[in-house]
């Protein structure tokens, strides 16, 4: 089965391992193994010593649907939109439409439609790397779904637009004072389940296609299969209606971080553990306690039985996976996003642990968007950034008040706090993403376009750009280093199948460490104050933000050829109008 695949082949664009020194690789790129004895110097070790004696709790606020670009297309010293790579890759790219040459806009808007994010559309747009037909593809691919012509031609157009601190400041502050990596991609070309698990698995499915080809997702990628490319929802409740779906995903059946973490208490999942019983019994082995993690969800918990309104489960990563969905021991990792600020302000965290933040429709803190329309009202006061549901000022207040949270509570000093969104949205990025391992419909599974992704902890670089390559994987390659896990790729019921599956072994995937100030871990340098990171709540719950790019301490760089004020005919929110014969694309996500 394997050897009839094709060997991976991976392309990186600027950067590659032979490249860079042995310490930069320790910091950027090359994934060591469980235990300091298999780091490759003493300088590398000390680190890692370093980095876990002082790290002891990991927080993700994962967001959703926004590309490197939009947030950060003209951030100084980034790989931004003034390069000459931006430039070779789809700067100016052609409407069909309106039969015009399109360069990417500055918007002040914070509510914008939600453009195409499937699949089919991500990898047409990204058109092999050349990164050239974001409006093409977008315009071409709803008039073929029965969209008026000026419908598709105001979804293609918003593909090209770009934000910055005088719409999100509050991150510009972030990556101002802490770290900002401009070379991390979604891991699967696909919507947000996909990155979902990607988090928690670096793979949504390889394996699982390997070991059961007849599993195999159909080649319009539309249907249930193997790898996840999609949306359809977990196969057991909670829902948002009640109703189980028709078509619900496949069981999941391969290793996470979530069992990792549980160390001997892996035990635990003894229902539905077919996929993982060798791994299982591997962890219990290892003799390592367990790592609680937490998954804070909101909308989770809302209800009854089923029933959970206002609730995202294609969001909900863990929800997929039957030995962790179907034992209740296991399961209780999973929260409603309200008991998070109990466990923080009532100190109950353990010494260690891995917790998940998320958001979603609305926002549980009575935040309504600076647009009156009754129609953004109505429509973009959610949390999680989701164009079309989400008002991304209100997004990053959510943000804000979970770093607030944190770095208010005793837990600041040992922690390190990861902003990262699960895919591209649709949005423009020009820089090309690496491609490995074929997908069942010939396409490379991944990596998708570019997504931002910020540190934040007492001992990162300051002001630091990290451009080493990585994907959500490099989520999994950071808590292998921290923790001491063993890789999920080198586990027994995983290593098979190798080069499908999980990639946290991948040397060309950074394992994060290049967002960590090996002074300030060492002590030799003092660690960053939490006021650092601390944003007043007088600014916090004003909408628009009472602040300013010159406050945030940066100054947007100038894109030439970047037009200042969108094209003529933009509407960053248009109404969809009857389809004349079809309805409107599937795949974009649900939500």
């Amino acid at each position: 089965m394997i050897g009839n695949r094709r060997k991976a082949k991976i392309k990186f664009g600027r950067m590659s391992a032979a490249m860079l020194s042995p310490f930069l690789l320790l910091f950027g790129c090359v994934t060591m193994g469980a235990s300091s004895s298999s780091l490759d110097t003493p300088s590398q070790a000390q680190f890692v010593a370093n980095l876990r004696a002082h790290i002891r709790h990991v927080f993700v606020i994962y967001q959703e649907n926004r590309s490197f670009d939009f947030y950060f297309g003209d951030f100084p010293g980034a790989d931004n939109l003034t390069t000459a790579e931006a430039r070779q890759h789809g700067f100016r790219q052609w409407d069909p439409i309106g039969h015009t040459w399109v360069t990417p806009f500055f918007l002040l808007t914070p509510d914008v439609a939600s453009p195409n994010h499937s699949r089919p559309s991500l990898i047409a747009k990204s058109d092999h790397g050349r990164m050239d037909r974001f409006v093409a593809a977008e315009e071409l691919g709803l008039k073929q779904h029965g969209r008026r012509a000026q419908y598709a031609r105001q979804m293609g157009l918003l593909t090209m637009a770009f934000e910055d601190c005088h719409t999100v400041p509050f991150l510009w502050l972030y990556a101002h004072r802490f770290a900002l990596y401009d070379h991390i991609f979604e891991g699967m070309y696909g919507p947000s389940t996909p990155g979902n698990i990607d988090l928690i698995a670096a793979q949504t499915g390889q394996t699982q296609w390997a070991r059961n080809p007849h599993e195999a997702v159909g080649p319009d990628d539309k249907g249930v299969g193997e790898p996840i490319v999609n949306d359809h929802n977990p196969p057991w409740g909670p829902y948002a209606s009640g109703h189980a779906p028709r078509h619900p995903a496949l069981d999941q059946t391969y290793a996470t971080l979530l069992l990792t973490l549980l160390g001997q208490k892996a035990t635990e999942a003894k229902k539905d553990n077919a996929g993982v019983k060798q791994d299982i019994t591997e962890l219990a082995k290892l003799d390592r306690r367990a790592i609680p993690w937490g998954w804070y969800q909101q909308g989770f918990g809302n209800g009854e039985g089923n029933y959970h309104p206002g609730y995202i489960p294609h969001h909900n990563a863990p929800q997929y996976f039957g030995y962790i969905r179907l034992n209740a021991p296991v399961w209780r990792g999973v929260h409603g996003l309200s008991d998070f600020k109990s466990v923080i302000n009532e100190r109950r965290l353990p010494p260690r642990s891995v917790d998940f933040i998320k958001g979603g429709h609305g926002n549980p803190f009575g935040w309504k968007p600076t647009n009156r329309s009754p129609r953004v009202q109505a429509h973009y006061a959610g949390d999680d950034d989701h164009p079309a549901d989400s008002d991304s000022q209100i997004a990053e207040s959510f943000v804000a008040k979970y770093v607030n949270l944190i770095a208010h509570s005793p837990y600041w000093g040992s922690s390190v706090i990861i902003i990262l969104w699960d895919d591209p949205g649709g949005f423009y990025d020009h820089v090309p993403p690496p491609q490995y391992e074929p997908c069942p419909d010939g396409h490379p599974c991944g990596d998708g376009p570019r997504i931002p992704l910020i540190l934040i902890s007492p001992y990162a670089k300051s002001g630091a750009i990290v451009s080493a390559p990585g994907d959500h994987a490099s989520f999994a390659k950071f808590l292998d280093i921290l923790f001491g896990l063993p890789p999920l790729a080198s586990l027994p019921d995983e290593k098979p199948y190798l080069p499908e599956g999980p990639r946290d072994t991948n040397a060309h995937l950074t394992n994060l460490l290049g967002g960590f100030d090996p002074a300030r871990l060492a002590g030799a340098k003092p660690p960053i104050p939490a006021w650092e990171a601390e944003i007043h709540d007088s600014i916090v719950n004003h909408f628009p933000p009472a602040m300013t790019c010159k406050e945030t301490g940066v100054t947007p760089v100038r894109v030439p050829g970047a037009s200042l004020t969108p094209p003529t005919g933009f509407n960053p929110r248009p109404e969809k109008q009857p389809a004349h014969h079809a309805t409107a694309p599937g795949g974009k996500g649900k939500r």
